[in-house]
């Protein structure tokens, strides 16, 4: 219905003779003020509606963030909000994203895990003062990190995989405390706004390797094939960096898997920080991982290897007992528009190029040229 049609059903009630006749008694039934309140409620859920599509056309959790924090700033000018997630599958690690004044900012949450709400959360499954979740919860360690900043709101995001994180929403700037009617807003949209979240963490999931928090491999090869196309369509240079862990063997059988595991994510964070964050660092499988780096030439590819093959060699990977020094082994391919080439035919010339190096006596970057002969991991 228009607004148009809207104001003319509304003309149409207040000019009936029968309402006009009686409007004495209707005013003091309170009817028109009860139709005030339909229509402001009517608004309110356009709105909300409105916005639930706006969040969920948006493409990234930063995206969704912002936009959210900009919904809830303008009606409420909070204090602050901030957004904790885990954005890994199985890991205790957070994110923590704060804002105040619109604006990205530290919060001075201290938080490493958010097990112990995740226990409370399952069982309360509610939007909570903070005051109400230190009577529920206890005055203990998890509470107390949140003391600091005291949210009015603690919204929890919940879905089918368990609890993935919190929404704090801070007291309001001005106006006093938050009306019920304006809570009940929130909480509505901050459930579009979880659900949201919990969606684009459904869709990174599918794509990470559970273990390192790399790109699976199948997302790689995907990026690999549609980066052939684009080489091709911009005449630029692109290369793909394929690393195996030297001896990796040696960490399973004399520390055991659970150590193994360790030195992988140990490693697959090196790398990522190593990289840029268009860049598409994957694991293969086993403890070999690829890069995909885009618009990349020769000697500046050979640079980041060389820098993430040092960084890893200059590892020390925290454990029970001293672990030995981790080494990788490394080899670069780089193509440009000029050659027909497959995502498949690609990786295996890097793999070539890592057999080299480990023939070569391993903790070396070796670059594919032609000529290589692959059998065996001889050259």
């Amino acid at each position: 219905m228009s607004v148009i049609d809207s104001f003319n059903m509304q003309s149409d009630f207040l000019s009936n003779p029968r309402v006009v006749e009686n409007y004495a008694a209707l005013m003091d039934t309170g009817v028109f003020q009860y139709i005030d309140y339909l229509n402001t409620e009517i608004r309110n859920y356009k709105n909300l509606l409105s916005s639930a599509l706006n969040i969920f056309n948006r493409t990234s959790i930063d995206d969704i963030l912002d936009f959210t924090v900009q919904q809830i700033s303008d009606c409420f000018l909070p204090s602050f909000i901030g957004f904790l997630w885990r954005p890994y599958q199985n890991k205790e690690d957070i994110t923590i994203k704060g804002y105040k004044n619109y604006k990205i900012a530290d919060l001075g949450l201290r938080l490493e895990s958010v097990t112990p709400f995740e226990v409370f959360f399952q069982q309360y499954g509610q939007p909570i003062s903070y005051d109400e979740l230190v009577v529920q919860m206890g005055n203990n360690g998890a509470t107390q990190a949140l003391q600091p900043i005291s949210p009015a709101l603690i919204i929890p995001i919940l879905g089918p995989s368990g609890f993935y994180g919190m929404i704090l929403v801070g007291r309001k700037i001005l106006g006093g405390d938050y009306k019920p009617v304006e809570l009940t807003f929130i909480q509505q949209l901050m459930s579009f706004v979880s659900l949201a979240i919990q969606h684009n963490l459904h869709y990174e999931y599918s794509l990470r390797d559970v273990k390192t928090g790399l790109y699976n491999y199948g997302f790689f090869i995907t990026r690999l094939t549609e980066e052939i196309a684009r080489v091709k369509r911009n005449d630029y240079t692109s290369s793909v960096i394929v690393i195996d862990v030297d001896f990796f063997k040696n960490f399973n059988d004399n520390y055991g898997h659970v150590a193994g595991d360790r030195v992988l994510e140990n490693i697959a964070f090196m790398i990522k920080q190593g990289v840029r964050v268009d860049d598409v660092p994957s694991r293969f499988g086993g403890e070999e991982f690829t890069i995909l780096l885009s618009n990349i030439d020769k000697e500046t590819v050979w640079m980041v290897a060389e820098r993430i093959r040092i960084s890893i060699a200059k590892l020390k990977v925290p454990w029970e007992v001293p672990l030995p020094s981790v080494t990788i082994s490394l080899g670069i391919f780089t193509f440009d528009g000029h050659i027909d080439i497959t995502a498949t035919e690609i990786v295996k010339r890097a793999d070539m190029a890592l057999y080299v190096s480990k023939d070569r006596g391993r903790n070396c970057t070796s670059l594919w040229e032609p000529g290589f002969r692959f059998s065996n991991g001889a050259y």
